[in-house]
């Protein structure tokens, strides 16, 4: 909304309606995308595991959590989570 003289312009007062349907769209897209991060994570360490390897590999997962910290404090918190999600239940 900007000033114009005597009275506001609303048409520049983007639609909230508009925007949350936005929202809602983006919403959608990564729910679908940590789903299949969680599901292609979980194929990772059952192959590593068939082939010998360990199932966490720490200096993958620090470079994960390093990505995420350009969002500052809370992305390192959203990596964390999205391992976790990865993981499944340890020992199975």
């Amino acid at each position: 909304m900007r000033w114009h003289g005597l009275a506001w312009d609303h048409r520049t007062v983007p639609d909230i309606d508009d925007l949350r349907r936005e929202i809602d769209e983006l919403d959608a897209t990564i729910l679908a995308a940590v789903q299949r991060r969680a599901e292609v994570s979980k194929e990772i360490g059952k192959a590593r595991m068939a082939s010998g390897g360990t199932r966490l590999v720490h200096n993958r997962e620090m470079q994960v959590i390093e990505r995420y910290s350009v969002l500052g404090p809370e992305g390192k918190d959203l990596a964390i989570l999205l391992l976790q999600l990865g993981r499944g239940r340890l020992g199975h």
